[in-house]
């Protein structure tokens, strides 16, 4: 396998695995939703039941960017401001520590996905020799 193939092939599994993260998330909090509107309301953020139902959207949506490989750049940079918002707000007390650094690992792939776009088995990737 040359190099670049197998570059395509981490780049997709970096992808896979970033996307699971947000589709899993979205859909904990389509199963859970009052319970996810208390937690918001618990930390202050007004307007939760909205608020939830756009995390939602927008974790599906950038999760199938990811996941598939296409408008890869805008759906990481849309997730990677979803994250840094989710990190100031529910994980910046000391006790949440392990979350923030989570987080910004996560941000760290997105970050990359960004830089590198989604590789040769994606759907931005089609085509490209």
């Amino acid at each position: 396998m040359s190099s670049v193939e197998l570059d395509d092939l981490l780049a997709l599994l970096g992808r896979l695995f970033l996307s699971a993260i947000f589709l899993a998330s979205a859909f904990g909090k389509i199963t859970n939703f009052d319970g996810t509107v208390q937690y918001m309301e618990v930390h202050g953020l007004p307007w939760a039941p909205l608020l939830c139902a756009g995390a939602v959207g927008l974790e599906v949506l950038g999760g199938i960017s990811l996941l598939l490989g296409y408008g890869v750049r805008w759906g990481a940079a849309a997730l990677a401001a979803f994250v840094i918002a989710v990190s100031l707000i529910f994980h910046s007390s000391p006790d949440q520590r392990l979350h923030l650094l989570k987080n910004m690992g996560i941000l760290g792939g997105l970050l990359q996905v960004m830089a590198f776009g989604a590789g040769g088995l994606s759907l931005d990737g089609r085509g490209r020799a």
